[in-house]
């Protein structure tokens, strides 16, 4: 177990490595491919009215006139050892993680993603149980009553919540829970859980809601079939047979068997949405990560663009190591195989 710890490793660190490379070669290696002089990749973050040699100023303290190979590796040896920028008032050390400072507001990248850090982890691990908890009993009860109104109902609300994409759920629920009934808060309310605990809840119910629904949806599907396949296994049989009750039947041998399938989905989900729920933090107007990479993008602002994807592929990546693990605890079969 230790050593295929250490292989998964060492290949997640290779991928982290392999996605800075493209993220970097998207956007530094290809503009120069298209034929833009370093000139005119800082011109983006001058005033109009800059002259020639400003802009040839700024292109040299970005660093945009240096070989592609030297911008990435000092790039790397900030993220792992920190850093020393000159911006011409004086030496400036970011220490490591460094993902450098920001072309359009000079403030270095990592605070900014811890500072927006609490928001996207409430938003996640929220709808996470939510998602889960819901998605995974109403699959098994759709199981139980195969056929029944119980579930077609819940298969039909699934469908529904599958097709319907996020933003348009979000903006329904806005009209109607928020600026219509008034249960919620408008989108953009946001209390951190250390100052009123009741209150950050009470924000975040609405986008926790509508995000799990779109989630739920996928594992009450996916663990209806399943379960519709394990309990018709010999060994579910074997231990009716022994007199076990009919819940430790469906949980112990039916439900443990068929959550390796929904443990890699929610690995992947998880990780992703930590990484940056971009659509439901921009329907609500939340400052998380996925706000401050959309905002990021919209100003061509390249040290947070490439900060962004470095963490939101190391919260997906430590995630699908996570679930690698766990299959061990789920399913004793990996055990011995």
């Amino acid at each position: 177990m230790l050593t295929y710890f250490i292989r998964r490793l060492i290949g997640a660190f290779a991928m982290l490595i392999v996605i800075s490379m493209v993220t970097f070669g998207i956007f530094f290696v290809v503009p120069q491919w298209a034929g833009a002089t370093p000139e005119a990749m800082a011109s983006r973050y001058v005033g109009r009215a800059a002259t020639p040699e400003t802009v040839a100023l700024i292109a040299d303290r970005l660093g945009f006139t240096d070989p592609v190979a030297v911008q990435y590796g000092r790039f790397m040896k900030g993220v792992f050892v920190g850093a020393e920028y000159n911006y011409g008032a004086g030496v400036e050390y970011c220490p490591a993680p460094c993902f450098g400072y920001s072309f359009i507001s000079g403030q270095a990248v990592w605070p900014e993603l811890v500072d927006r850090m609490p928001v996207t982890f409430s938003l996640a691990i929220g709808a996470a149980i939510i998602w889960v908890l819901a998605g995974v009993s109403v699959g098994v009860l759709s199981a139980l009553r195969r056929g029944s109104f119980f579930d077609r109902l819940s298969m039909g609300t699934a469908l529904a919540g599958v097709s319907l994409p996020i933003f348009f759920t979000g903006m329904v629920s806005l009209v109607v829970f928020s600026y219509g009934l008034g249960w919620t808060p408008p989108g953009g309310a946001w209390t951190p859980i250390t100052e009123n605990p009741a209150q950050w809840a009470y924000n975040l119910l609405l986008p926790w809601i509508t995000l799990a629904f779109l989630f739920a949806a996928g594992y009450a599907r996916l663990t209806r079939a399943g379960m519709l396949e394990t309990m018709g296994e010999d060994y579910i049989r074997t231990a009716r047979a022994k007199g076990l009750r009919e819940r430790e039947v469906v949980v112990r041998h039916g439900l443990r068997a068929a959550l390796t399938p929904i443990l890699t989905l929610f690995g992947i989900d998880f990780g992703l949405l930590v990484g940056g729920a971009v659509l439901t933090e921009t329907t609500y107007t939340l400052p998380g990560l996925g706000q401050f990479a959309i905002l990021a993008i919209r100003n061509q602002d390249l040290p947070p663009v490439m900060g962004f994807v470095l963490v939101a592929a190391t919260f997906v990546v430590v995630a699908s190591l996570i679930v690698d693990l766990l299959y061990a605890v789920v399913d004793p079969r990996v055990r011995l195989s």
